[in-house]
């Protein structure tokens, strides 16, 4: 059965920010398969996998996540953030690892935030930007 782990989860008036954690690619394939298209807008963040500490091993992820975090914190959207635990170092950098070789992600470095089913993408330093970040989630507007 799979399971997604709400991270977050902000409520004001009509809009709304939820939030998910999914680990590896086979959850990140399930998942897409639920997305409903008439609803709120999908975004993926794509991360190094987490140390004992808490923290990514990818030193990019580590400066990016706090950044994006307060961001959503401030959110005032309706919208479906989901972060994708793209696996330890190792399996990242083999270049068959199915988030860099399958057509829906392509990705080529992390940390990554797709907009589902849109051409949006934020890669690398971008992701650590808050003036990006602020762009990409009005492009609905």
């Amino acid at each position: 059965m799979l399971q997604f782990i709400q991270r977050y989860s902000v409520d004001t008036v009509s809009l709304s920010l939820l939030s998910l954690d999914i680990n590896g690619f086979e959850e990140f394939t399930k998942y897409t398969e639920t997305i409903d298209s008439k609803g709120p807008p999908v975004l993926f963040y794509f991360s190094g996998s987490k140390l004992p500490d808490g923290r990514s091993w990818c030193p990019d992820c580590v400066e990016a996540e706090p950044i994006i975090k307060a961001f959503l914190n401030e959110l005032k959207k309706n919208v479906i953030f989901v972060y994708v635990d793209v696996g330890g170092r190792e399996y990242w950098k083999d270049k068959a690892c199915p988030f860099r070789t399958d057509n829906r992600t392509k990705l080529m470095v992390i940390p990554t935030i797709i907009k589902w089913n849109g051409v949006q993408r934020l890669e690398g330093s971008q992701c650590a930007k808050r003036e990006l970040l602020q762009m990409m989630f009005e492009d609905d507007e």
